[in-house]
């Protein structure tokens, strides 16, 4: 087995060695949730934020070599040499995908990959669209989706690595370390507003829990797949209670 295919076998193990830790976690006290003495957490959880992250790239490469020809016929040949000429090829902006791939999924991964930060910041994870400390919240996500989404692009478990996007010139830009966590930013953003100005209405107004958790998981697309990264219902809400609440305060 050459190094190429080490590496793909190393990602399906972290898949499975990770998503049994998240299983673990599911059972214990939240993280964040106090100190012991019933004073709440203020210190950002980095643990389980890697161990969240880990797991989004481990699924995304899976998915790759599951459904891509081209990756798993690139999982041959030197591992670093093949790396490192993926990333010394980057130039321009343009890197040939389709204006869906590069304006529409990559800004949802970074979405994902924000709220990742969000769920583990115990000062921050309750806080709304247009709350105190909503901008600060936000910004800090964008700066982990920022590093997430440079780690995807360029680090050694990236598309560079893995499959080697960039070894043929033209097909590394500088559009997705850009798009990924400024459009993932705004994809955010526009979240938050409907989940506080139209979900939490229809909440008000509808008490089916069946539409409740519908309406939260498809009008909340990346805050529903970063739940599930944390063993979560995916329309789960921290700040709130759960779809079949008597009623919605908020």
């Amino acid at each position: 087995m050459n190094s190429r295919l080490y590496a793909a076998t190393a990602i399906l193990v972290l898949s499975v060695t990770i998503d049994s830790a998240a299983g673990q976690e599911t059972i214990l006290p939240q993280s964040g949730a106090g100190s012991g003495n019933g004073v709440p957490s203020r210190t950002f959880d980095w643990q389980p934020a890697f161990k969240q992250s880990l797991t989004f790239l481990t699924m995304q490469q899976t998915f790759r070599i599951a459904v891509q020809t081209g990756t798993r016929e690139e999982l041959k040949g030197p591992y670093f040499r093949d790396w490192f000429t993926s990333v010394r090829n980057i130039q321009g902006w343009d890197d040939g995908d389709t204006i869906m791939a590069n304006y529409v999924a990559h800004p949802m991964e970074g979405a994902v990959a924000g709220y990742i930060q969000v769920q583990n910041d115990p000062r921050y994870r309750k806080v709304q669209f247009g709350e105190g400390g909503y901008w600060k919240s936000r910004f800090k996500a964008f700066i982990w989706s920022a590093a997430y989404s440079t780690n995807y692009e360029l680090g050694p478990l990236g598309d560079g690595a893995i499959g080697n996007v960039g070894k043929q010139p033209g097909t590394k830009g500088v559009v997705d370390l850009v798009v990924t966590p400024t459009l993932g930013l705004g994809w955010m953003m526009t979240e938050d507003m409907l989940d506080r100005h139209l979900i939490l209405r229809l909440e008000r107004k509808v008490h089916n829990p069946a539409a409740r958790l519908l309406v939260r998981s498809w009008l909340n697309p990346s805050r529903s797949f970063a739940n599930v990264l944390r063993g979560r219902w995916p329309w789960h809400r921290d700040d709130r209670g759960g779809v079949t609440a008597a009623g919605v305060t908020n």
